[in-house]
């Protein structure tokens, strides 16, 4: 059970690269919603990306997060799937 939780782990685990990775999708896809719907839309999904930056952040501050280490674990958490691209 151990070493299938572990190959889990290393599966989902994701880094800095990637999350650089899952920004640039997300500021492409957002340029392209812009281009087609407009700015409504647009800042409502930028809207929803910054809630959720937030709220990890928060959950890690919370934790035992702090300081800049802190931003890049939300960073990572909320970019983190570039890694999937």
């Amino acid at each position: 059970m151990q070493a299938e939780r572990h190959s889990v782990r290393e599966a989902l685990r994701s880094d800095l690269p990637a999350a650089h990775v899952g920004l640039g999708v997300t500021v492409i896809a957002l340029l392209v919603v812009a281009g087609f719907s407009g700015p409504r839309w647009t800042l409502i999904i930028a809207g929803s990306f910054t809630g959720w930056f937030l709220l990890a952040l928060a959950v890690i501050h919370l934790g035992s997060g702090r300081g800049w280490d802190a931003v890049r674990r939300a960073y990572i958490a909320t970019f983190g799937w570039g890694n999937w691209i």
